[in-house]
């Protein structure tokens, strides 16, 4: 029998095991909604911690909850390790490693390549390999495939290999893994069929497209579309605030039309490790094809500036009020990059709180889900969050709003505060509000 045959029999009777290299963000909810398919999963991590609070069924993401962690280490079918030589153990392996910049904004591929590599000395011939992490077009054909038959004791052996890129939305109450539409582009027919026929037994719905390249290519288009739409409302937010015009009217007033608009919104600057990654690895890739990027390069521009421009809107709000910048208490709320997630990579808090620090502000910070900074790619601080209490809002000159988490109490923030600077529009909706507000 072929190893195309053997897959999908192992496929359709649930008795493939699945690796998931990679047990974060994207990974964790992955394994998840494979093993609530039916399949048995092999977690794979280098963080022992990681595996160790998995086992004991301790969870590690706040946003995920208690009941995931719990649910996967009482089942016979998950098991999380770091022993990658069991990598030969797994009928299917998904990758879901991280894809950061370099120190020059280039691609980094190393967790790529050295998952790749672990794939190639420890799997076997007939085993299915889906890249799931955001890169350019051509990783998964140039980067990835050839790693797998370079580092591989038997470069011929058959693989199976596909891109399948990941769209988690940590933290969102509308969308669950498995019920977001799951793209799948192989390097060739077989392997993109043993793929999608994989991802339908946990995906309500599976997009088969021509080729990895494609996959590949949407999920650049989507972060791409995301950085771009959000650089126009904050290019419109500093216009229309030069007009004496509410931003957050303006757009929702234009969201009434049911046809050609839709809605974004303005903040502090991009977060995550999407949206303000992904459009430079397009753009590295564009280069090489001797194509510019432009209107892709000045989105980043934009959003890029505004971290300065709240630390621009919190001084002049205070020079209002007859103070300086320099010694003012400057109390942020949130540190994560999004509402109700501990993730705060990329965060604009990061660098909000450095601009100030820089600028002479006594800084401190109150995140409930991020309770001390961590280490970050660019950003360093021995903060830790602070007890947001009636004293500790009473005490700041300044307090700036940059996440909009539900667990704040945001009606005491308004009525304790002095002066708020809210770049979320969170206290337009809260009621017997006192503080001083300036949207920002």
């Amino acid at each position: 029998m072929s190893h195309q045959q053997t897959l999908r029999d192992l496929i359709d009777s649930r008795e493939a095991t699945v690796g998931v290299i990679g047990l974060g963000y994207v990974g964790l909810p992955l394994a998840d909604a494979l093993h609530e398919g039916g399949l048995r999963v092999v977690g794979f991590d280098v963080d022992e911690r990681k595996v160790e609070m998995l086992a004991g069924g301790r969870s590690y993401l706040k946003h995920l909850g208690a009941a995931m962690s719990e649910r996967l280490a009482a089942s016979q079918r998950f098991e999380p390790t770091s022993d990658f030589a069991r990598l030969d153990e797994a009928d299917a392996v998904l990758v879901c490693v991280p894809t950061p910049l370099g120190p020059h904004q280039e691609p980094d591929l190393s967790y790529v390549v050295a998952s790749a590599r672990s794939i190639a000395r420890s799997g076997r011939a007939g085993q299915l390999v889906v890249l799931e992490s955001t890169t350019f077009p051509g990783t998964t054909r140039g980067v990835f495939l050839s790693t797998l038959q370079e580092e591989s004791p038997d470069p011929k052996r058959e693989l199976f290999v596909a891109f399948s890129p990941e769209r988690e939305d940590p933290g969102s109450k509308s969308y669950v893994t498995r019920s977001i539409p799951k793209l799948v582009g192989g390097i060739d027919e077989a392997s993109t069929e043993l793929a999608a026929r994989l991802y339908r037994t946990s995906f309500e719905e599976v997009v088969e497209v021509g080729s990895a390249e494609v996959a590949e290519a949407a999920k650049i288009l989507e972060n791409v579309f995301r950085s771009v739409n959000i650089a126009l409302v904050n290019e419109l937010k500093l216009i229309l605030s030069a007009m004496d015009i509410d931003v957050w009217e303006v757009i929702e007033a234009a969201a009434t039309k049911p046809f050609g608009f839709m809605k974004f919104l303005p903040g502090p600057g991009l977060g995550g490790h999407c949206i303000p990654i992904d459009p430079f690895y397009l753009a590295w890739r564009a280069r090489e094809c001797g194509q510019p990027t432009r209107f892709i390069e000045l989105a980043g521009e934009i959003n890029s500036r505004m971290p300065a421009h709240v630390v621009d809107r919190v001084s002049e709000a205070l020079n209002t009020d007859g103070k300086a910048l320099k010694d003012a208490r400057v109390l942020v709320i949130g540190l994560a990059y999004k509402a109700d997630v501990d993730d705060s990579r990329e965060s604009p808090a990061a660098e909000i709180l450095e601009i100030l620090e820089g600028r002479g502000a006594a800084v401190s910070y109150h995140d409930p889900h991020v309770p001390r900074f961590p280490r970050m790619r660019r950003h360093q601080s021995t903060l830790e969050s602070r007890e947001l209490d009636a004293a500790a809002l009473e005490q700041s000159d300044c307090v700036v709003i940059v996440t909009d988490h539900e667990a704040v109490d945001w009606p005491q923030v308004g009525r304790c505060a002095p002066l708020i600077v809210d770049t979320r529009n969170v206290m337009a909706g809260i009621e017997g509000v006192e503080a001083r507000v300036l949207k920002a």
